[in-house]
């Protein structure tokens, strides 16, 4: 599959990023999942993460460890882990990214955009336009518009926290 069909398929989510890699992604995947899982249980731990780097001379802090496994809505089996990575290679854009986009757009610099220029940016021909369907989908997830602005901070941050797997799906 080339890049572009595959950006382009990775707009409407199935929620199962991981189907989409072929067979030798997916072996590459185990190989860095079994380094990963250091005592070889098959689900990567706090123990685990805090060993890895201690194997590359680093020390990482409870803090540090502990937000990389909420990443994950439970343990970290090798499903679990496909399905994260399969999320940040065909995800979004950085969250400064996005907010640096819209506030090109910001013409009073005050964080807000109108909602109908939110409407022209989503549909534009340029890039990966969003049809109506979508659209609507969008509106589903509850965007932070109020009195007909968009707060494209909240925006770009509702984009980027995975509320787009529940606008895809909606």
């Amino acid at each position: 599959m080339s890049k572009a069909a595959k950006k382009k398929s990775s707009k409407k989510r199935s929620g199962s990023e991981a189907a989409q890699f072929d067979q030798k992604t997916i072996q590459e995947f185990k190989e860095a999942f079994g380094i990963m899982d250091q005592n070889k249980d098959g689900i990567i731990d706090k123990g685990d993460l805090k060993d890895l780097y201690a194997s590359m001379g680093q020390i990482a802090s409870d803090s540090q460890i502990d937000a990389m496994i909420k990443e994950a809505s439970g343990p970290i089996n090798f499903t679990v882990f496909l399905t994260l990575f399969g999320e940040r290679l065909t995800g979004t854009d950085p969250e400064a990214t996005i907010v640096g986009a819209f506030a090109m757009f910001d013409k009073k610099d005050c964080g807000k955009i109108k909602e109908d220029e939110l409407i022209k940016i989503l549909q534009n021909k340029r890039g990966e336009p969003l049809d109506e369907d979508e659209i609507k989908a969008m509106y589903k997830g509850k965007p932070p518009i109020e009195g007909g602005e968009v707060d494209y901070k909240a925006f770009a941050h509702l984009i980027t926290t995975g509320a787009q797997d529940e606008l895809a799906s909606a």
